[in-house]
């Protein structure tokens, strides 16, 4: 059985991606999550150097948003070690760069983290809102988003908003060389589903698809339909 460990998103931790685990185990995927590393500097490196000692090699690497992101820079990290990448809403820049424009504009993440300093609480339920945006029963989406939140410093919020404006993956994109698959949503409201078509000519092997009609928040809005993607996907994989 193939073992893939997947790492949650900003802010929202780890339990919108708890059905997708268990939809994933159903398919017959060893799956677990992780959690991000505790607070420190906001910086990709030691993110990755915490994550490379405390995960497992030889496995399968994936997650949503910036938890995807992470995986994507850790399986160019590790390489061979890495059986292969998945992410889910993920994009190679979370921010935008004059050469990568797919993505959240400079000033609307500014004015986010901005947000977030004065008042993080607010900030999440306008964030869970915006992952539910695209997705049928929003609303409901969005208070589910909303109750998984768990208790942490602002000063850690503020770090893994560090991480991801930082965070550039195009080159890691390039170099894995082994199976990898990312998965957008047609409608999200984050990551634009126009960054598809530049993704997919980083890859050396691999996909990138798109989903319809759903948005960020997707994970959690088809955990069973997405599971049988990602099962698929491995399985091809594992046969080659």
């Amino acid at each position: 059985m193939s073992r893939l460990i997947l790492l949650p998103g900003w802010g929202l931790g780890p339990a919108a991606l708890q059905p997708l685990v268990g939809a994933l185990r159903e398919q017959g995927v060893d799956a677990e999550l992780a959690g991000l590393p505790a607070p420190g500097a906001g910086d990709p490196e030691s993110w990755l150097a915490e994550l490379d000692a405390r995960l497992p090699q030889d496995v399968w690497l994936g997650g949503w948003s910036l938890g995807g992101m992470l995986a994507t820079a850790l399986a160019a990290r590790r390489g061979a070690r890495c059986r292969g990448l998945l992410t889910l809403a993920s994009n190679a820049c979370f921010v935008a760069r004059e050469d990568w424009p797919q993505a959240m504009t400079r000033d609307t993440f500014a004015a986010f983290r901005d947000g977030c300093a004065q008042d993080a609480a607010a900030i999440l339920k306008r964030f869970a809102l915006l992952c539910s945006q695209g997705c049928g029963e929003a609303r409901a989406l969005s208070r589910q988003l909303n109750q998984g939140i768990p208790a942490e410093e602002t000063a850690q919020r503020l770090a893994g908003l560090a991480v991801l404006a930082a965070l550039d993956n195009r080159a890691a994109l390039a170099a894995f060389a082994g199976p990898q698959l990312h998965l957008l949503a047609e409608a999200d409201a984050l990551v634009p589903a126009a960054a598809a078509e530049p993704l997919q000519a980083l890859l050396p092997r691999g996909a990138v698809e798109r989903i319809a009609g759903s948005g960020h928040a997707f994970v959690l809005e088809r955990p069973q339909a997405l599971a049988a993607r990602l099962a698929a996907f491995i399985r091809e994989a594992d046969d080659d």
